[in-house]
């Protein structure tokens, strides 16, 4: 016998059968853009679940033939923060969304993601957490919110910095589109359920150019080491890179790789309890609505960022993203800990990076 549920309007959709619960996040037209609606329905259903002797595991999945989950709704997070879309419903989303992720990594019931097309942020940190993350050949993977001024959050600070080598920096800097093998050869996938083998993962091949470059700890020193990159097997790569990096926000960028150095030594819930820190400081500084303004509103392709350049953002200014909110004990996500669920989060994200 089968159930039948619906929740946020139609947008959240799942079946009970056979002790499985299949979710489907139900957006298709919008690559399964996550609404506030979503994530709060299936933080309801996990509560609900979680006693629910029916259900023995869960399935995560998206709508059509597309994506998984492009991430969260970046056109609704810039009305709710600009004042036009009636709602500040940012305030909300983000303390929700971190605690649905971290349920999902701690969840004590098997939860397995089909990630078999487009996932990126929002959809990362669902399907990070999952205990099993399956990747097809549709599979298009990656964490790029510097693109629009933010920074790899839920959980990207923590999953990424645990990364082989240095590519999670790279990820976490550039945002590059991984296909299945990459998300593998990353830790960031378990398994391949395609039709035929996956071709090798490229980044395996980019790996001593990565490690060396992106080991700085300052983005003017990677931006420096890109450009004297002169080997013949990574000059074009490093050239692209140092480009791509160039258009990002050099504030963001400075914040992103401070916050992908002080995650590695972090356990989960601390990282999300900093992410929601930087959110705010995010939203605070201004180039998170300059850039889903030039690359999704108007898509002109020319965010006006402040500053302009990496040379121009100070290191107060970088530490005052890091500063304390509030105290520990008053955090919205002060809840978030489950001593018991740390030995086997840290098992699947062990420390890579050294």
């Amino acid at each position: 016998m089968e159930e039948r549920l619906s929740a946020a309007g139609g947008e959240l959709a799942a079946t009970i059968r056979a002790g499985v619960a299949t979710v489907t996040l139900n957006r298709p037209q919008a690559l399964n853009a996550l609404s506030y609606g979503m994530i709060r329905g299936l933080a309801d259903w996990l509560d609900a679940w979680e006693r629910d002797d029916r259900v023995q595991s869960i399935v995560l999945r998206g709508a059509g033939e597309k994506a998984f989950c492009a991430g969260g709704d970046v056109r609704a997070l810039h009305a709710s923060i600009t004042g036009k879309g009636g709602a500040d419903v940012h305030r909300d989303f983000f303390e929700v969304e971190y605690a649905l992720d971290f349920r999902i990594h701690t969840y004590p019931k098997p939860i397995a993601a089909i990630i078999d097309g487009i996932v990126m942020g929002g959809g990362m940190g669902l399907a990070q957490g999952a205990a099993l993350r399956l990747v097809g050949e549709r599979t298009r993977m990656a964490m790029p919110e510097t693109v629009i001024g933010m920074f790899p959050d839920v959980g990207g600070t923590y999953f990424l910095s645990r990364c082989p080598g240095e590519t999670g920096t790279y990820l976490g800097l550039i945002g590059p589109t991984l296909h299945a093998a990459d998300a593998i050869y990353c830790g960031l996938a378990d398994a391949y359920i395609g039709p035929a083998a996956p071709l090798e993962p490229a980044l395996a091949a980019l790996r001593p150019a990565i490690d060396h470059h992106f080991a700085h700890d300052r983005v003017s020193y990677i931006l420096a080491s890109l450009g004297n990159e002169s080997g013949p097997a990574f000059r074009d790569w490093a050239v692209r890179t140092r480009e791509a990096l160039e258009k990002r926000s050099p504030t963001m960028l400075a914040v992103t790789l401070e916050a992908l150095r002080r995650a590695a030594s972090m356990p989960l819930e601390e990282c999300l309890r900093m992410e929601l820190d930087l959110v705010r400081a995010t939203i605070e500084h201004g180039d998170i609505v300059e850039g889903i303004r030039a690359q999704i509103i108007d898509k002109d392709g020319e965010p006006r960022w402040n500053p302009e350049r990496i040379e121009q953002v100070t290191r107060s200014a970088v530490e005052h993203f890091f500063a304390p909110r509030e105290d520990r004990a008053s955090h919205p996500l002060a809840h978030l800990k489950d001593s018991r669920a740390h030995a086997r989060v840290a098992a699947r994200f062990p420390r890579l990076r050294d």
